[in-house]
């Protein structure tokens, strides 16, 4: 004869507890969750813009002798025409300490008739596009010049896999930081995206030069130490784009 067994509401609970996992700290799963945290609320805007072939040298002759309309609002890190990656393309940076006071800018750029009957309204019609993408500095760079002015600067920019830094952000690290040795380039600094493609990684870098970035290139793939970081990385990453630049001769950046 088949007997019925009879478990009480208690019983049951107790059944259903030993069978959950033990729930996390919450510190663990805020660590997993969400990785290293923007301890403060400066970021910058990384603008491309795409020129029309024939209005290259017109669009960067304006710029140059109409920058200061737009430098009078907000700070401008840096501002490089694409020699390499990328033709007839400028790359700038602006810094902001929030996103009202970009909002500000933004408004008083739009009332400003110096700046829209001069610049704008001259500019837009050489543009092919714009882009904007704002970004944050990861916790373990901080923005740098320079060692000297002149030299070329290499902007990389890395489309890692879905999960952010709590994923990936540890072997990113070691990868970058593996060639910001001596002999190498000199990491100016590396940008992660809020707006724009998420999970895309900026890495701004100088060099001497041109040769100058293509003999550490070649070293880079001999060193042991250097491979092995890669290695340890390229498994995040989807794709990678690079632009050579140089600075124009109005950006603070030279």
């Amino acid at each position: 004869m088949l007997k019925l067994r009879i478990f009480s509401s208690s019983s049951l609970r107790s059944a259903a507890a030993a069978l959950t996992p033990a729930a996390a700290p919450a510190q663990t799963r805020v660590r997993f969750s969400t990785g290293p945290q923007q301890k403060h609320g400066t970021f910058y805007e990384l603008r491309t813009y795409s020129i029309r072939p024939d209005q290259n040298s017109a669009f960067l002759k304006l710029t140059n002798e109409k920058i200061h309309l737009r430098t009078a609002h907000s700070e401008l890190i840096g501002y490089w025409s694409v020699e390499y990656g990328g033709l007839n393309k400028v790359f700038h940076i602006w810094k902001y300490d929030s996103y009202s006071q970009r909002a500000g800018v933004r408004a008083a750029l739009s009332q400003d008739p110096s700046w829209i009957s001069e610049y704008v309204s001259v500019a837009i019609p050489m543009l092919t596009s714009q882009e904007n993408e704002v970004s944050y500095l990861v916790p373990w760079t901080h923005l740098k010049h320079p060692p000297q002015e002149g030299g070329v600067y290499e902007l990389v920019s890395y489309q890692m896999r879905p999960g952010g830094p709590a994923v990936w952000g540890e072997s990113f690290q070691a990868a970058v930081t593996s060639r910001h040795a001596p002999g190498y380039g000199t990491l100016l600094g590396a940008f992660h995206n809020e707006f724009g493609r998420l999970n895309r990684v900026h890495v701004l870098w100088w060099f001497q030069s041109a040769d100058q970035r293509a003999e550490v290139r070649q070293k880079s793939h001999t060193d042991a130490r250097v491979v092995a970081a890669v290695r340890n990385s390229v498994v995040h990453l989807d794709s990678q784009e690079n632009k050579l630049m140089f600075p124009c001769s109005f950006s603070p950046m030279k």
